[in-house]
């Protein structure tokens, strides 16, 4: 079982997407969390502990995550998507990017 994680800002449009997307998928266990205080699930350690692969939306959450949490992140694959806050949830053009881009570092 892989387990991926998804961070964007405010956990409400990109990374609950990509949690959707990817919990349906055989053998993939996937959460989502979000960088900013008023995200709707924050990303906490357990989160990080948890996951095999983590995922990022934009370069700001990479380096925002590193900055508050380098030493969760020691030994863990980190991968910046490049997915700009410019979709809704469970928009089509973006479950299409996702699919596109997570297994290029993942193999599912």
């Amino acid at each position: 079982m892989k387990k991926l994680l998804f961070i964007c800002s405010q956990n409400r449009l990109r990374s609950p997407t990509a949690e959707q997307v990817f919990s349906a998928y055989p053998h993939i266990e996937a959460r989502s969390a979000g960088l900013d205080n008023d995200a709707i699930v924050k990303v906490g350690t357990e989160d990080l502990e948890w996951a095999d692969h983590i995922f990022v939306m934009e370069k700001k959450h990479r380096n925002k995550l590193q900055k508050k949490y380098r030493a969760f992140l020691r030994n863990k694959s980190v991968y910046t998507l490049e997915i700009p806050d410019d979709y809704e949830f469970m928009d089509e053009e973006l479950i299409s990017i996702l699919k596109r881009k997570v297994p290029r570092y993942v193999n599912i």
